[in-house]
């Protein structure tokens, strides 16, 4: 059987950004844009993103569309059975355990949704602050929109590569853009707003230190999905004429904009009622709600209409990342153990529901049990953030740029000698062999406070 490819040019674009873009660019760049000096970390984060983001990404393409196959089975395709296939295996794993966590922290903005559109995100401050640490520990609520956002992405991936994330891409990304444009404008209208606009866009150099220079690494590497066998995965679904270089700069260009726009809602409306912009992870969920009440007090209805708009625009960022994290298992089951798409799909999510209300109980009722000194939740996320994304990443370098023969990877990269990019080739081949795996290995040895 022919194996699903995206149907346009578009959809490639639309879904691999979708995967890009999610809780990376709407929470973590506006945290780390405020903790890191503003404008000079986003200056910092596009050199990223250049040298190291756009370079891993063309990296993964290039196996994922080689493979034609799910994550694991195009690492041993392109490693002829070798150990490295190994990497694959792992990057499916990473994904796996990234949708249990990651579809906890989804839910949660379901969650927020709900508590705009009944109100309960208006009124007394002190009540707004605590709510978020009241709903995150109910042993009920967090599991039941973990359920319910795990079951919307199982009906878009049962129906498949074209009917189902294809055209779910086609109608959340431009959606995403609208409801974010909307925001924006409504933000940057307030008063004392171009303070907010200044602190993005006029760079303070006396700010740069190596930690903004890491943090920026960091983000731009987890920004773009990589290593998570997202964009391996869909690369998977490119036909033979799709300029992954060109595909992967549209896609860093999008990832990029959403998380400037995103950074476009919170900031001036933090400057516009004197709220801290270093005010960290508790940004989205703890302080954005007050911002938004007090930004609009006078009008209490915009604020009411712009917290609802911007938690729902936080959801879709979620859901499209969530489908390419559940996708990288999906296909590895399918493909593995020879058994429908629908099949592998329902224990994808059924594995995911277990693990999701695991995670979510832990941050509850189960905060006493720790593994290693931390909560379940917070495990999986160190071990997948801090320990197999770098190392994945490291090694996905290491294996294109040392390993695979230059003549397969440039066949992949020029599409077979039709597209006139020979010299940004040597380009690529440079920074993925020796600058890429540099930068990740400085990422890992930053955020286990080696270096």
């Amino acid at each position: 059987m022919e194996r699903a490819n995206f149907g346009s040019k578009l959809g490639v674009i639309l879904a691999t950004a979708g995967s890009a873009v999610g809780l990376g660019n709407i929470w973590r760049f506006p945290y780390m844009t405020g903790q890191n000096g503003g404008a000079v970390f986003i200056m910092i984060y596009i050199f990223c993103v250049l040298v190291l983001g756009i370079p891993c990404m063309i990296s993964e393409f290039i196996i994922g569309r080689h493979g034609k196959a799910n994550t694991a089975r195009a690492f041993t395709i392109m490693s002829g059975g070798s150990a490295w296939s190994l990497i694959g295996y792992m990057g499916v794993l990473t994904g796996f355990l990234i949708t249990g966590y990651y579809a906890v922290v989804s839910g949660w903005c379901l969650e927020y949704i709900w508590a705009s559109l009944i109100g309960k995100l208006q009124g007394d401050p002190a009540y707004i602050s605590n709510y978020f640490a009241t709903f995150s520990q109910d042993p009920v609520k967090p599991v039941f929109w973990t359920l319910l956002i795990l079951l919307a992405t199982y009906l878009i991936i049962e129906n498949g590569v074209r009917d189902g994330i294809e055209k779910a891409s086609k109608l959340m990304m431009p959606t995403l853009f609208i409801l974010l444009l909307i925001i924006v404008v409504a933000s940057c209208m307030l008063p004392n707003a171009d303070k907010g606009i200044e602190f993005l866009f006029k760079p303070d150099f006396s700010k740069i230190t190596s930690d903004v220079f890491l943090g920026a690494l960091g983000q731009s590497f987890y920004s773009l999905s990589i290593a998570m066998g997202c964009i391996c995965t869909y690369a998977s679904y490119f036909s033979k004429q799709t300029n992954l270089m060109g595909s992967a700069v549209q896609i860093g260009v999008i990832d990029f904009l959403v998380a400037l726009l995103a950074g476009l809602v919170i900031f001036p409306a933090a400057f516009s009622v004197g709220v801290s912009p270093d005010s960290g992870p508790s940004l989205i969920f703890i302080t954005l709600p007050n911002v938004f009440q007090q930004a609009f007090s006078s009008v209490p209805v915009i604020g009411y209409a712009i917290s609802l708009l911007f938690y729902t625009l936080l959801s879709m960022a979620a859901l499209t990342s969530l489908m390419s994290l559940h996708e990288v298992s999906t296909a590895f089951l399918q493909e593995e153990m020879h058994i429908t798409r629908k099949r592998a799909a329902l224990l994808v999510t059924v594995s995911c529901i277990v693990m999701g209300a695991v995670c979510s109980l832990s941050l509850g009722v189960g905060k006493e049990m720790l593994l290693f000194g931390k909560t379940l939740f917070d495990l999986f996320d160190f071990v997948t953030g801090q320990l197999f994304l770098p190392l994945v990443g490291f090694l996905t370098c290491i294996f294109i740029g040392w390993f695979v023969p230059h003549k397969v990877v440039k066949d992949e990269f020029t599409n077979w000698g039709t597209l006139r990019n020979g010299t940004m080739f040597h380009i690529y081949l440079f920074l993925v062999k020796y600058v890429c795996p540099i930068c990740i290995l400085f990422i890992f040895l930053h955020q286990l406070d080696l270096l």
